[in-house]
């Protein structure tokens, strides 16, 4: 069953994230109050090492309950509370979990336990009614602050450009939160880049106020000048037969020191992005949005590097090896502004 509350639990606005694991025992799905309904909702921690989700949301609270005495939102608020198990320890999801990320409705993975708890969740929240979902992620990679977003109407676009004008646009992988809540109200994936960074924690706390505040999301077009929108077209990840490293240490892929610099860059064919030390003929694993093999349409090898075969743009490159492992290297990106929708 969900652990659902009607209020905050008593100095949980003191609890960082490590701390909150003891207080809850587990995830948690909180209801606050508000002037408006239906409620905004917001999950935080579905990764238990991306803090600024629980911080942003932290300090909106803590500033609103200074200023008034009493904590008074302009709109009612739902916020789920994901891995406290990780966040305790600081890593994305334990061993014997599943990401939190990759198991709402629409899934592709196997059932969990977590796959019920999310849909519980959902179900719960669709009774309810939103107004809108904010799904608040750090990265590890040096990214620019931009917003996930997997439907093209208009309220999504404009919820999106609340937080940034940078958006990219995907349909894979399956099983996220903001695809599940797309279903019955605007929802976007906000990336606030790395943990420990203030202007990624007010960024977002300004972005949930903004939302409180709101009456109603437009319904007209959002202006293509207006936003820089990419559109995934295909996921990257090493093998699992493949070790792969970054200098000075060896594996069969050595990648590029200064691969996370290529983020949101319009990289030419012959890009460089390591070395290969074994002849495996194909060393990664690259898919479309319909899971198709395309890794010869992206890349190939030529003098020992790993290089582009054709002009795209990546993002979400990382020297993390962990999450590496635990997610992709990096997604690659086309434009896509000519796809935004224009008036009737």
């Amino acid at each position: 069953m969900i652990n659902e509350l009607h209020a905050l639990p008593e100095g949980i606005l003191d609890r960082d994230t490590r701390g909150l694991q003891d207080l809850l025992g587990g995830p948690t799905l909180i209801h606050l109050p508000g002037d408006r309904q239906p409620a905004l909702f917001l999950s935080v921690l579905l990764h238990g090492n991306e803090t600024v989700g629980w911080e942003a949301l932290r300090a909106l609270l803590r500033q609103r309950r200074a200023r008034f005495g009493e904590l008074r939102l302009p709109r009612a608020l739902s916020v789920f509370i994901g891995n406290v198990a990780a966040a305790a320890v600081g890593v994305r999801h334990l061993p014997d979990q599943p990401d939190y990320n990759r198991v709402w409705p629409g899934s592709e993975l196997a059932p969990t336990p977590e796959h019920d708890l999310m849909r519980q969740v959902t179900e719960r929240l669709r009774t309810r009614g939103l107004f809108a979902s904010l799904d608040i992620h750090n990265n590890t990679g040096l990214n620019p602050h931009y917003v996930g977003v997997n439907r093209l109407d208009h309220q999504t676009l404009h919820l999106a450009r609340l937080f940034s004008r940078t958006l990219m646009y995907f349909r894979r992988p399956k099983g996220i939160q903001a695809m599940a809540m797309g279903e019955f109200c605007p929802a976007v994936t906000l990336e606030c880049g790395k943990v420990g960074d203030l202007h990624g924690r007010d960024h977002a706390s300004d972005t949930i106020d903004a939302c409180l505040h709101l009456s109603a999301l437009p319904q007209h077009p959002v202006s293509p000048h207006d936003i820089d929108l990419f559109h995934t077209v295909a996921r990257v990840e090493v093998p699992e037969e493949l070790s792969f490293a970054f200098p000075p240490a060896t594996g069969d892929i050595l990648f590029s020191p200064d691969l996370e610099r290529f983020n949101f860059r319009e990289l030419p064919r012959g890009t460089a992005f390591g070395r290969v030390n074994k002849n495996s003929g194909v060393y990664l694993d690259v898919r479309d949005e319909q899971g198709t093999d395309v890794y010869r349409r992206f890349f190939q090898v030529e003098d020992g590097e790993l290089r582009l075969s054709t002009p795209v743009m990546p993002s979400m490159l990382t020297l993390n090896t962990d999450v590496i492992r635990q997610d992709c290297l990096c997604y690659l990106m086309e434009r896509y502004n000519d796809h935004v929708p224009h008036p009737p």
